[in-house]
């Protein structure tokens, strides 16, 4: 492989992280050097939430468009359809316990759309999203209703990024 990122992985580690991402190993070593490169404490983790390199790795693989999958079966695969919602789903649901509440709603929308929008404004994006969202009544969006309103979205163009070849 000849490069110092390369060098750094071992060659079982680079074809495990080939077979549970479906990256390439030309892909693998080239993000290595990019985290590496991240890493300012050269402890191996990105700061505060120590996410390590084969971490980084399966975070990245949701990403992956779904063409040319060949190491996962199409379903298992973490650039699946399904995979890629439960990935979406869990940034949403902040308290782990399987459903979005207003509250993680309006935290994450708060996040993405920082001070541009009043709280008034936002809690109207929230209800309204959880109204339309929320078959059982329970005020909450499920991961089932949240596949429900993602349906017609075509979420495996939506959430892919070309990486490096």
């Amino acid at each position: 492989m000849g490069s110092k990122a390369s060098s750094l992985l071992q060659d079982e580690e680079i074809e495990e992280i080939k077979r549970e991402t479906g990256f390439t190993t030309s892909q693998i070593t080239r993000l290595y050097s990019r985290f590496t490169s991240l890493d300012k404490g050269e402890n191996g983790t990105l700061r505060e939430d120590q996410v390590n390199f084969r971490r980084f790795m399966a975070t990245l693989a949701h990403f992956r468009p779904m063409d040319g999958q060949k190491n996962v079966e199409a379903n298992e695969a973490l650039n699946s359809r399904s995979n890629k919602l439960k990935f979406a789903f869990k940034l949403y649901d902040l308290d782990n316990d399987d459903k979005i509440s207003r509250q993680e709603l309006l935290h994450v929308l708060r996040m993405m759309v920082g001070v541009n929008i009043s709280d008034e404004q936002l809690g109207s994006i929230a209800d309204r999203t959880i109204q339309e969202a929320d078959q059982d009544g329970d005020n909450a969006i499920s991961f089932t209703e949240f596949e429900k309103v993602l349906e017609k979205v075509d979420v495996e163009q939506k959430m892919s990024i070309r990486f490096l070849h």
